[in-house]
């Protein structure tokens, strides 16, 4: 009797976690619409059906790629002015799941800035519930410390005479996941956008990066195998050189040491068996 009680206390729990767990809602965002150009269709959707967004629920925003992005912006003057020029985070895959994790306002436009005037942008309000667990962050690759490198070496990212100095820089090194850039420079003057192809870095384009960094001292973890491109987002500056182009390698494989010999302290053996001749004798 007592056995069956516990395994139905422990089934009880399970269910009730579960049930927890499971309360977060997904919502596409435009539902059979999608993400795309509407005068105030968004405004309308967060409102329709006394939508309650909670931290722990996903917005799903589904468009075509090509033309079109989720820029994930910072405050309400950049949402009512349609800037994207310093995101907290930009989505381009054209079917992104967005987590919610904190509570307060949060902003999303596209950074196709006619398509973002004529109404394509999202404002929701995130409340914290207390009986609804907030979900943990994604589980992040554990990586070796490697080596940081800071990019122009002692005079830092700057526009160097040698339209070519970064692309000689970077030819110079090896670069493995794990490893991290140091960009040191004027942050009244100059930032890092590290954006995602080649034709966007021969032509300094930075209007879709995947990271900005504006502090003056950005360090960035290299955490994928592949080509990385970084440019200033000052068309003037880049045109100049300022961008660089890094080849990263995966990272290194281990020492395999099973297949070295074991060190043997061979005198303590021989102490051994001298001690075991003594009593065969």
């Amino acid at each position: 009797m007592a056995t069956r009680t516990i395994i139905f206390s422990f089934v009880f729990a399970m269910m009730m976690s579960f049930t927890v767990f499971c309360s977060a809602r997904i919502y596409k965002v435009g539902d059979s619409e999608g993400w795309t150009a509407k005068d105030d269709v968004y405004y309308a959707w967060a409102e329709a059906d006394h939508k309650e967004f909670h931290v722990g629920d996903s917005l799903v925003f589904e468009y075509d790629p090509n033309i079109n992005d989720v820029t994930h912006v910072s405050g309400s003057l950049e949402y009512e002015f349609c800037d994207y020029s310093s995101p907290k985070a930009v989505y381009n895959t054209g079917h992104d799941v967005v987590t919610l994790t904190k509570p307060g306002f949060h902003y999303f436009i596209t950074s196709n800035q006619a398509q973002c005037v004529l109404g394509q942008k999202l404002e929701v309000l995130v409340i914290h519930d207390p009986s609804r667990p907030v979900p943990p962050p994604p589980p992040s690759k554990i990586l070796p410390d490697g080596k940081t490198y800071k990019v122009g070496n002692s005079q830092g990212w700057k526009v160097y005479d040698d339209i070519d100095f970064y692309n000689k820089w970077s030819e110079e090194k090896q670069f493995h996941v794990g490893d991290t850039l140091l960009f040191e420079y004027d942050n009244e003057v100059n930032d890092v956008y590290e954006i995602s192809g080649d034709l966007e870095f021969i032509t300094c384009d930075s209007t879709s990066p995947v990271a900005v960094h504006k502090t003056g001292q950005d360090l960035v973890r290299l955490t994928k195998s592949g080509v990385h491109y970084f440019v200033t987002s000052h068309s003037g500056y880049c045109e100049a050189g300022l961008k660089l182009q890094v080849i990263v390698g995966p990272l290194p494989e281990a020492v395999a040491f099973s297949s070295f010999p074991k060190k043997v302290d061979l005198s303590a053996m021989e102490r051994l068996n001298n001690w075991l001749k003594t009593f065969k004798h």
